[in-house]
């Protein structure tokens, strides 16, 4: 059974934003797009480099060093460079907090 982990109040991320959070190993990110929250990796399928601050259009995020797109809520490319997908993870909003699945287990 998947076990989670609270990050933030559904109202701290606001439609549009993200939020960082890191665990032992990894650093994910929590997007909310309208009104639904995605998590990922801050990791670009192809450099290693982080997609922090790269531009969210829509379910797409594009990473900041050469461009590449991913699709926030399967990981899916959606633009070269990159050919393989990034990490997704698992999200729930309970009581009016987001929840992310827990990397550390």
């Amino acid at each position: 059974m998947t076990e989670f982990v609270k990050v933030a109040r559904v109202e701290d991320i606001a439609p549009g934003e993200r939020k960082f959070h890191e665990f032992d190993y990894e650093t994910v990110i929590i997007l909310n797009v309208n009104g639904e929250f995605y998590c990922i990796a801050d990791l670009c399928s192809h450099d290693d480099g982080p997609l922090a601050d790269g531009p969210l259009n829509g379910h797409s995020i594009e990473c900041p060093r050469h461009g590449a797109c991913f699709d926030v809520r399967t990981g899916a490319v959606l633009a070269l460079p990159a050919t393989a997908a990034i990490p997704t993870y698992d999200v729930k909003v309970e009581d009016g907090f987001v929840y992310i699945e827990n990397l550390d287990e």
